[in-house]
C-alpha cells in the first residue's frame, strides 16, 4: 500500500473546498530539524498541500490536473511542539498561456496560539490533459493513503 507524505507526517485534512483549505500536522520527531524546532521544509510541504488540495478542487480530473509552480513563503516563528494549522485560500485566478489557467494561493500556518508560523503565496498551475500528451508527459494515476485511485 502506497504511503504518502502527507501520512508520513500525520496531517489530517479539517477543510476542503474549492476556494478554502484547512489541514493539521502535529509537531513532532517526524517534522523536527536538528536542533528540536519545527522543520521549514515540512512547513512548507504542508502549505503547498493545502493549496494543491485546494486546486484539485477547482480542477476537472478527467480533464486537466493541477500543479505547484511557485511558493513565496516567509518564516515568521519557530515551532517547537502542539499543532500546526495549515490555511490556504484562494486569491485569484488568471489564464495561462498553454491553454490551462493559474491560482493564486494565500497560505499561513499557524501554532496552538495563533500565531503566524509562516505565509506567503503559493501559484499552482492547471494543465489540460491534452497539453501534457502533446508534450509527451505520463499522467500519472491519483495516489491517496489507501493507494492510487
Amino acid at each position: 500500500m502506497a504511503k504518502t507524505m502527507l501520512d508520513t507526517m500525520d496531517v489530517t485534512v479539517v477543510e476542503i473546498t474549492p476556494d478554502h483549505v484547512e489541514l493539521t500536522m502535529p509537531i513532532g520527531p517526524k517534522v523536527l530539524q536538528e536542533w528540536g524546532f519545527l522543520h521549514g521544509g515540512a512547513t512548507l510541504a504542508l502549505l503547498e498541500s493545502a493549496a494543491s488540495y485546494g486546486a484539485a478542487a477547482r480542477t476537472d480530473a478527467s480533464i486537466e490536473r493541477p500543479f505547484g509552480i511557485n511558493v513565496n513563503v516567509s518564516h515568521r516563528k519557530s515551532g517547537v511542539h502542539g499543532m500546526v494549522r495549515a490555511i490556504a485560500d484562494i486569491d485569484r485566478e488568471e489564464p495561462s498561456r498553454n491553454g490551462g489557467r493559474k491560482q493564486f494561493w494565500r497560505v499561513a500556518a499557524y501554532d496552538d496560539a495563533g500565531d503566524v508560523l509562516s505565509e506567503g503565496t503559493i501559484l499552482t498551475l492547471v494543465v489540460p490533459l491534452s497539453r501534457l500528451e502533446d508534450l509527451g508527459r505520463e499522467v500519472p494515476k491519483r495516489v491517496t493513503a489507501g493507494g492510487e485511485d
